[in-house]
């Protein structure tokens, strides 16, 4: 799929690391160039480096998702700098209430710690406004620059398996993921006839900054190897790939649509 994005233009939220960052070096290696909207932009360096090392040009926006005002001048910026905006990966998101991106929360031995009883509502509401309605609003900023624009385009939002596994302990967690995934039907509907197709990608346990706390509880490690027929965390590259395949025109004919690379959690 070589040069798959040659002359288009990328946003990528939660672009700093883990699979945002992925997809900004995949996206380059494919011709795109990349704005990184993060919440913790100076953490972008690395991604940065490695797009330019390709000869693409990277750009770097702070942008808390969770804010219109945020996600509008993102969008902004994108045309402003490449002319054009053509690709969205909305991969910003949390695991709980105190994850900060790039940092790691002890999670605790005991994962199903029942959310109704001991986890009050402001951690909900932390975890859906960044996790749903900052991919909303990373959606439709984005989809109103393409609309403007007049050249269609992609937008691919992360969801996870947690989107239709329900885990006790994450209802918060997996119902911002369910959200996630109904948004990317709903949206796909509504912005066919603008010539945008709306996918999610609902990753396995990737190798993040976000699941550093898992891999490194060995019961919680186990847990996630015992579900995983190929026995082993997913690495960001290979959501990169599928992220890719969504971006371009070999999936020209794909929309609404959920692709789980997750090493065997769903054979339906």
């Amino acid at each position: 799929m070589a040069g798959a994005l040659e002359g288009k233009a990328a946003l990528i939220t939660g672009g700093a690391s883990g699979i945002g960052a992925a997809c900004a070096v995949r996206f380059a290696q494919e011709g795109a160039d990349v704005l990184l909207a993060d919440l913790l932009p100076h953490r972008a360096a690395d991604t940065v480096s490695a797009v330019e090392a390709l000869g693409k040009r990277a750009m770097v926006v702070e942008c808390d998702t969770s804010t219109e005002a945020a996600n509008d001048a993102a969008a902004q910026a994108c045309a402003d700098e490449f002319g054009r905006l053509d690709v969205v990966v909305a991969a910003a998101g949390i695991s709980n209430a105190e994850y900060v991106s790039g940092e790691t929360t002890d999670l605790g031995d005991d994962r199903t710690a029942s959310f109704i009883t001991n986890q009050n509502v402001e951690h909900w509401e932390k975890v859906m406004a960044v996790n749903l309605t900052g991919v909303m609003m990373t959606d439709r900023s984005c989809a109103r620059k393409m609309i403007e624009l007049g050249n269609g385009g992609s937008i691919i939002n992360i969801a996870s398996i947690m989107a239709k596994f329900p885990q006790p302990g994450a209802a918060n967690y997996c119902v911002s993921k369910a959200g996630v995934w109904m948004l990317t039907k709903v949206l796909a509907q509504e912005l066919v006839q603008d010539g945008i197709r709306v996918n999610a990608i609902g990753p396995g346990f990737i190798e993040t900054p976000m699941t550093a706390a898992i891999s490194g509880n060995e019961e919680l490690n186990q847990w996630v190897l015992s579900l995983t027929p190929m026995r082993r965390f997913g690495q960001p590259e290979e959501i990169a790939k599928v992220a890719l395949f969504l971006a371009s025109e070999e999936a020209s004919y794909v929309t609404g649509e959920i692709i789980h690379p997750d090493g065997g959690w769903f054979t339906e």
